[in-house]
């Protein structure tokens, strides 16, 4: 391993631990050992595409690849560069440092040479592509790293259609000129708004260049699937849109998917879509009309059956196709969730947002019929008519519990001891002198398996 004599790469190497450093320089000599049989004559001292190719293969793209390479290629080392093309080892540690550990504004040069830009502009069009080939290698990535954490891709929504949409979702947050032109500056501010796409870049480069960091693990990106049906299951869901979703819910949402309901699975039946969902915790509730559009919701509570609205300012309404996209409470009112069945003088049927008659999201008891009436917006969400007609015809319904079971906080909430829920009556009992008896009497914590 050679010495990196850059005053610009022994910055960026502080930014690891000590056991860590020997790992990041170490990259350039595992990348060269991998293709030293090709290594033309006198172009040791380099790395070129090919051997990233043979790398990264596996997870990306050609033209992924070539942006890396790209990437790579735009980074001033601080020491004179190798005549005649390829990487140099300054320019692939400092890139690694940026990449994995960066600020928006050391990763934003990085990504506008990714994206085919200038070193002062880039199209709007051209950041698009560049996501749709990062989302795509993400995708692939963690298939091909066995990261899917239970997922079933073949059972799911076409993962292509899925990559467009969501490269076109983070590309719409890019803070462009009239003419569709962005700066640096332009890029800087988006890279530190939309994390995601930092997590996405980091993910390809840690996983697709071997780069383990015992102190940083790989991101991760997709909840826990549990015990879906995939036998019987072809979920409305794929992984970009899962991705994207699970970003947007609210903290504390980490608990493993579960499916509830599908029409596939369980039927047309309003009856056993409450019956499976009332009282089940936090859910996902998508919608798929006759006309392709996919939509949904996020209930932050559980679906109880009463003629009140439900549920707090954590809702929120989203569409993903025909665009991407997630619309949170406005605080014009707190009709944030409704469910009611069997009732004469009240609406009989699922809704979120809106009013009744006019929700943002609305399921028919009569199963099969619903509407999107939010002429100009939903009151609730501020989202738009999110079907593809206003009163449409049901195609799918599926239905995710994604909190912790109702049932299993309670057992958790029974291990714990009165004096945890109140640590003063513990603060004063340890004061006057009171033996506390109690803990040594308790069940062991169970460890997370992870």
């Amino acid at each position: 391993m050679g010495n990196t004599e850059s005053a610009v790469v022994q910055k960026r190497l502080v930014r690891f631990r000590p056991d860590e450093r020997p790992v990041i320089e170490g990259v350039f000599d595992r990348l060269q050992s991998t293709s030293s049989s090709s290594v033309p004559t006198g172009k040791a001292n380099v790395l070129h595409v090919d051997t990233f190719k043979i790398t990264m293969g596996k997870m990306t793209s050609d033209s992924m690849i070539l942006r890396v390479y790209e990437g790579i290629c735009s980074v001033d080392p601080g020491v004179p560069v190798p005549p005649g093309g390829g990487v140099s080892r300054e320019q692939l540690v400092i890139f690694l440092a940026d990449a994995l550990r960066g600020t928006a504004e050391e990763r934003a040069p990085l990504v506008m040479a990714m994206a085919h830009g200038t070193k002062a502009t880039v199209m709007t069009n051209q950041i698009r592509e560049l996501l749709e080939d990062l989302v795509s290698a993400v995708v692939q990535t963690l298939t091909h790293r066995g990261h899917l954490r239970g997922w079933r891709p073949d059972h799911m929504g076409h993962g292509d259609q899925g990559v467009k949409l969501l490269a076109e979702q983070l590309s719409s947050e890019l803070k462009a000129s009239d003419q569709n032109m962005c700066d640096v500056a332009c890029l800087e501010d988006w890279l530190f708004r939309v994390s995601g796409v930092s997590t996405f870049l980091e993910l390809l480069i840690g996983e697709g260049l071997d780069v383990g960091l015992t102190s940083r693990p790989p991101p991760t990106l997709l909840p826990q699937c549990q015990s879906a049906p995939w036998t019987e299951l072809r979920s409305i869901l794929d992984i970009p849109f899962l991705m994207f979703l699970t970003s947007q819910l609210p903290s504390g949402n980490t608990a493993p998917w579960r499916l509830l309901f599908s029409t596939n699975v369980h039927g047309e039946s309003f009856t056993r879509l409450v019956g499976n969902c009332k009282s089940r915790g936090s859910t996902v509730l998508l919608v798929k009309d006759t006309k392709g559009h996919i939509f949904g919701g996020f209930a932050s509570h559980s679906w109880e059956i009463k003629p009140q609205f439900q549920g707090d300012s954590r809702c929120f309404l989203f569409s993903v196709s025909p665009s991407m996209r997630v619309f949170t409470c406005t605080g014009y009112n707190q009709h944030y969730m409704y469910l009611n069945q069997g009732q004469q003088t009240m609406p009989n049927g699922l809704g979120m947002g809106g009013q009744h008659g006019y929700f943002g999201l609305w399921l028919d008891s009569d199963f099969g019929r619903g509407h999107s009436r939010a002429r100009p917006r939903c009151t609730t969400y501020g989202s738009p008519q999110l079907s593809g007609d206003e009163d449409f015809t049901v195609d799918t319904v599926e239905v995710w519990g994604v909190g912790v079971p109702p049932e299993e906080q309670e057992q958790d909430e029974k291990k714990k001891s009165v004096l945890d829920a109140d640590p003063e009556v513990q603060a004063i009992m340890e004061m006057t002198g009171k033996t506390l008896h109690s803990q040594g009497l308790r069940e062991p914590e169970e460890e997370d398996d992870g």
